[in-house]
């Protein structure tokens, strides 16, 4: 029904940027909430932040509050997290995620290592 590719992670210095990208292919979603989910080498799975499509409400952990934004561009079915001034704690895997009809749809994941 949905694939999500993300894309973006790789390697970068405490206090740096990354983008990061999540496509989803099979048809408009546009109505639908996306997300981003991140787990931790030993850790479960985290929320990060998400999005919704009426309004375009937007919401965060507490601890990227401030550093990171959610946004999404319906017309290309993707969704991005900017991700500024990085800490080693934000070190993880990065999942997006979508909803339709009450069931959430994950992509595979990308890796950000966030180093010191």
């Amino acid at each position: 029904q949905v694939q999500l590719v993300e894309s973006g992670g790789g390697l970068v210095q405490a206090g740096g940027a990354l983008r990061l990208s999540c496509a989803a292919s099979g048809r408009t979603f546009g109505i639908n909430p996306m997300g981003w989910f991140r787990q931790a080498p030993g850790k479960g799975r985290e929320f990060v932040a998400r999005i919704v499509a009426t309004g375009g409400n937007t919401y965060y952990a507490d601890s990227v509050k401030g550093r990171f934004t959610i946004s999404r561009d319906n017309a290309k079915n993707t969704v991005y997290l900017q991700m500024n001034s990085l800490k080693t704690e934000d070190t993880a895997v990065y999942y997006c995620t979508i909803q339709i009809n009450g069931a959430n749809y994950w992509g595979k994941g990308t890796l950000v290592t966030v180093s010191s």
